[in-house]
């Protein structure tokens, strides 16, 4: 959280209770705000979830929408960590790419309320910060079309430079689909059996034929 904290000030100077503070600020907004709506909740309940005063909210933050940008900085933080972990080796691309996938769906998994009110009250961003939301989601989208220019780079992957970030932006969508159609998709699947079988459709569409999932067993 704390790099894209950074456009909001402190008055305290400490900046690992800054983080654990505005964590749990974070935490207890979310509770809130799912519940009750952004506009409907107030700073003062989100102080007294958060087990803060009012005035000490007012610490690590300067307003609601402080709080709420920083639940947007905290998801993207969030999956940036979890797919740095598989980004720093030299395995295939195929193969880094099926590990971010699993990463990335695992995460959204975690964190779904939060992925929900991204979408749902960002609109109540000012400009500029509804600018730096959207630069974070492209970034995410930047690491996925950078996995795929991998796997086209070592062969283990086929599709086109022009489809990449088209293929990149999928990829998102299809994780976050988890958490916008939960209502239908958490009936039919796990959440292991859902990343099995969106992993093996976009295989099928950019894998050489001989390392697609299933290839060699008696598929026609």
């Amino acid at each position: 959280m704390t790099d894209n904290s950074r456009p909001i000030p402190s008055r305290v100077a400490d900046p690992q209770l800054v983080e654990q503070r505005r964590r749990q600020i974070v935490k207890a907004a979310v509770d809130l705000f799912v519940e009750k709506g952004f506009h409907k909740t107030t700073t003062r309940e989100i102080a007294k979830a958060s087990g803060l005063g009012i005035g000490t909210l007012y610490e690590y933050v300067e307003s609601k929408e402080d709080v709420l940008y920083l639940v947007c900085a905290y998801i993207h933080s969030e999956v940036k960590r979890r797919l740095d972990e598989v980004l720093h080796g030299t395995a295939p691309g195929r193969d880094l790419l099926v590990a971010s996938i699993r990463h990335f769906f695992a995460c959204v998994d975690e964190l779904q309320d939060y992925v929900l009110l991204i979408y749902q009250e960002t609109k109540s961003l000012s400009d500029d910060r509804l600018k730096l939301v959207l630069r974070q989601e492209a970034e995410i989208t930047g690491l996925f079309a950078g996995i795929l220019e991998r796997g086209r780079s070592d062969g283990t992957l086929l599709l086109s430079a022009d489809s990449v970030k088209l293929f990149a932006h999928n990829i998102v969508v299809l994780g976050q689909m988890w958490t916008f159609r939960r209502w239908a998709l958490h009936r039919i699947y796990t959440l292991e059996q859902y990343t099995e079988k969106q992993t093996s459709l976009l295989l099928q569409e950019i894998c050489p034929a001989s390392s697609r999932p299933g290839h060699g067993k008696g598929e026609t």
